[in-house]
């Protein structure tokens, strides 16, 4: 019985610490949004709809293919994923711009104040997938453990676009922290992983008589939420760090997280000493997400 409430507290300690990212969100599938003029949105995020910003989105605006037409103001990202994204002459976006996959159309007399990234089409890059498929059929010195790694890279690297253009300021702010509060995320984040791997075990053996199935997925699912939004604060960290180094005052989220990314990436792959970072780098992403409840508040566990 006690384990049981042990469970509901944290499962419930988590959630409610994510309630407040999700609260603002518009999701939609296949749906076209339109935002008219003098009309204000939080933010919009779309799977293969058509979106018309001729009003104001307040955070960001994110598609996964579909189409953007963006005409009027964006005050932090613009993001997608095999879209066309069209900026229109009154276009104004006070972040990022990111096309991946797609097709980009800035036309003449519309403003990015942040930087743009803009990847090839999807064609250009499957015929360079199948290029690289080819290449590694023919020359089998390259180890398997590489590719995978690089496709783990790669997959990263989607999933930190889109933590970082979904949420900047809670990784902003968490990654300050990090720098303020080191060793008590860090015991934090230790505590947190020993808890839940007794979580994790004991319910791997109440699922012997299937009692423990729900409960080990819903861990498993809490596990996966913490390590991504944990994982890249610490890009965004490594990559501020990076920007910081330059004399760059000026912070783009996108571009702090690519960089740290890259340098994470670079440190993963070094034998033994990747192995050591990358554990490190889990205990400092678990504390501090569960310390500043995804990056909304100093310390949770704070007495008011």
């Amino acid at each position: 019985m006690k384990n049981k409430i042990l469970f509901a507290s944290v499962l419930l300690f988590l959630i409610s610490g994510s309630l407040p990212l999700l609260s603002q969100q518009s999701f939609s599938l296949k749906k076209d949004i339109v935002v008219a003029e003098g009309e204000v949105q939080d933010n919009i995020v779309t799977f293969g709809g058509i979106v018309h910003v001729k009003g104001r989105v307040k955070e960001g605006v994110i598609a996964f293919g579909g189409e953007v037409i963006i005409s009027g103001e964006v005050d932090d990202v613009v993001l997608g994923f095999g879209s066309t994204i069209t900026l229109e002459p009154t276009a104004r976006v006070r972040g990022d711009v990111a096309s991946i996959g797609g097709t980009l159309i800035k036309k003449p007399g519309c403003t990015v104040e942040g930087d743009t990234i803009y990847f090839k089409t999807s064609e250009d890059i499957s015929k360079l997938f199948e290029e690289g498929v080819r290449g590694f059929l023919s020359v089998s010195l390259i180890p398997l453990l590489l590719i995978i790694k690089l496709i783990s890279v790669f997959i990263w690297f989607l999933l930190a676009l889109l933590v970082a253009a979904f949420f900047p300021r809670q990784i902003s702010y968490a990654s300050a922290q990090i720098r303020k509060s080191f060793w008590s995320i860090f015991a934090t984040g230790l505590l947190s992983i020993i808890i839940f791997s007794g979580l994790v075990i004991f319910s791997a053996l109440l699922s012997l008589v299937l009692i423990g199935i729900p409960i080990l997925l819903a861990l498993i699912i809490i596990g996966f939420i913490l390590k991504i939004f944990g994982r890249v604060v610490l890009f965004y960290f490594f990559g501020e760090s990076i920007i910081n180094a330059f004399g760059n005052r000026k912070i783009s989220p996108l571009l702090a997280v690519v960089l740290g990314l890259i340098l994470v990436s670079f440190v993963s792959f070094i034998p033994v000493i990747g192995v050591l970072f990358t554990f490190v780098m889990s205990i400092i992403g678990w504390g501090v997400v569960i310390r500043t409840k995804f990056g909304t508040t100093e310390n949770w566990f704070k007495r008011a």
